[in-house]
C-alpha cells in the first residue's frame, strides 16, 4: 500500500487461535532484517504446535470454515443488537469485528461492576463491566461476548430480562 506501511495481526480471532500467542507482520522489505532482529531478542519462539496449526489456517477447507463461524458470529451479534435495547442495554456502535458488544447499561445504574454481580448473582449470566476497558467511563458499560450459540444467547437474554424489565 506504501512503503511505510506496517500490518500487525495475530491468528487468535479470526482463526479461532485464542491463547496459541502466535502473530504475523508484513512489513517493508527494508525492514525485514530490523525487525528479525528485534524479535529475535525480544520473543521466545512460538511453540511447534503452534505453527503447525497456522498452517492449516491457510488451507482453502479452513477458509471455508472459518466464513461459516464469520457468518454464524454475525448472526448471533445481530440478534442481540436487536435485543439488548429491549432490556435497557443501549449499543451505539454496531460490532465488525471480533465477537463482543459494548452496551451502555446506564438506565440500570452507573456501577456496572455493581450490576454485573448482580446480573451473576441473580440471572447466572456472565458479563464483564465496562470498567475493565475504560477507566473513564466503562462503568456505565458492559462487554457481551457473542461466542455462546443463539439457543444459549436467546436463554441469557430471557434471564437477562427477568433480572432488567
Amino acid at each position: 500500500l506504501h512503503p511505510n506501511v506496517v500490518v500487525i495481526n495475530s491468528f487468535s480471532k479470526y482463526f479461532a487461535m485464542t491463547g496459541w500467542r502466535l502473530g504475523w507482520m508484513v512489513v517493508p522489505p527494508s525492514w525485514v532484517d530490523p525487525v528479525r532482529r528485534l524479535a529475535q531478542n525480544l520473543f521466545v519462539a512460538p511453540s511447534s504446535v503452534a505453527q503447525a496449526a497456522a498452517m492449516f489456517a491457510f488451507e482453502p477447507d479452513t477458509e471455508a470454515e472459518l466464513q461459516q463461524r464469520v457468518r454464524e458470529l454475525e448472526s448471533r451479534r445481530d440478534f442481540l443488537l436487536q435485543a439488548l435495547p429491549e432490556l435497557g442495554l443501549e449499543v451505539r456502535a454496531r460490532p465488525e469485528g471480533a465477537f463482543y458488544i459494548y452496551a451502555d447499561c446506564s438506565a440500570h445504574g452507573a456501577d456496572s461492576e455493581a450490576l454485573c454481580a448482580r446480573i451473576l448473582d441473580e440471572a447466572g449470566v456472565a458479563l464483564t463491566p465496562g470498567t475493565d476497558f475504560s477507566p473513564s467511563d466503562g462503568a456505565r458499560h458492559l462487554r457481551i461476548a457473542y461466542t455462546q450459540s443463539e439457543a444459549r444467547l436467546r436463554e441469557a437474554v430471557e434471564r437477562l430480562r427477568g433480572v432488567l424489565t
